[in-house]
C-alpha cells in the first residue's frame, strides 16, 4: 500500500519509517512546523531540518505550518493529510509509543480524511526498543532535555550502550522514561541503514533555560557514506 510516515527527524518517527518502509510503498515524509515551541502534538526543536533528513532517506517531503495552539493545531494537520489522500495516500505511519493523547487524535483524523493508521512501535518495551535502535545502527543524537536528572551536559550526546546504562539508573531515581517518552528528551537522526547519505552538524548552539535545554542546529550538510 501507499503510505506516509508523520516524520520529525527524531528516534521514534525514523523507527516508524523503518517499520513502514519494510510493509508499505513510503511515498511521502510529512512533517508540521509549529510555530507554538510547546505544542502538545507536535515535535519542535530543528523540526525544519527534515528537509535535509529528506534529502539524506531519499523520500520526499510534505511540510504543513501550525500555530500550535492546542486542539486547533489538530485541524491544520487534517489539511495536510486531505492532500495525502488527494495524491493517492493509503496509510499514514506514527511514531507514537505510549502517549494515548497523540495516537488517539491521529487516529481520529486518519478515520475522518479516510486513511488507515498505523503506529508500529505502540507499547514496544522501551528497553529492548532503544537496544533495537542501536543494534540496527542508528546515530541518534539528543536534542532538548526537560526532566530531572538531564542536564545540559545530555545535549548533543549521542545515544549509545553507555547512555542507555545511565538512562537505567535514572529511571530508578528519578523515574526517567528509557526511550525519553513524555517530551523528557527529543532526538534527532544523523544516520542509519534507511539513509542514502549521512547528516553532519557543522554548527550548533546550546540554549539552556534553568531546568530544561535544547540543541538548536544552525548548519549541517549531507555526506556520503564511505
Amino acid at each position: 500500500m501507499d503510505a506516509a510516515v508523520l516524520y520529525s527527524g527524531g528516534k521514534d518517527s525514523t523507527m516508524a519509517l523503518y517499520k513502514a518502509m519494510e510493509h508499505d510503498n513510503v511515498r511521502y515524509l510529512v512533517s508540521m512546523v509549529s510555530d507554538n515551541p510547546y505544542s502538545y502534538m507536535f515535535h519542535v526543536p530543528n523540526i525544519k531540518w527534515t528537509r535535509l533528513s529528506s534529502k539524506a532517506i531519499g523520500i520526499p517531503l510534505i511540510e504543513g505550518v501550525t500555530s500550535g495552539i492546542k486542539e486547533e493545531e489538530l485541524g491544520d494537520l487534517k489539511k495536510l493529510l486531505k492532500v495525502l489522500v488527494e495524491r493517492g495516500v493509503e496509510v499514514l505511519y506514527s511514531g507514537a509509543i505510549a502517549s494515548d493523547y497523540q495516537r488517539s487524535r491521529i487516529d481520529k483524523l486518519c478515520r475522518e480524511v479516510g486513511l488507515v493508521s498505523k503506529t508500529p512501535l505502540w507499547h514496544a518495551n522501551p528497553w529492548e526498543y532503544m537496544m533495537e535502535i542501536l543494534n540496527l545502527g542508528f546515530k541518534v543524537i539528543v536534542t532538548a532535555v526537560a526532566a530531572e536528572g538531564l542536564d545540559s551536559s545530555w545535549l548533543g550526546r549521542e545515544i549509545d550502550y553507555k547512555m542507555l546504562t545511565e538512562l537505567k539508573d535514572l529511571n530508578e531515581r528519578y523515574g526517567v522514561h528509557l526511550a525519553f517518552e513524555g517530551g523528557e528528551a527529543e532526538t534527532f537522526v544523523l544516520d542509519g541503514p534507511i539513509f542514502k547519505k549521512r547528516i553532519e552538524i557543522l554548527e550548533f548552539e546550546k540554549k539552556w533555560f534553568n531546568d530544561s535545554g535544547i540543541l538548536e542546529i544552525k548548519d549541517a550538510i549531507l555526506v556520503d557514506k564511505g
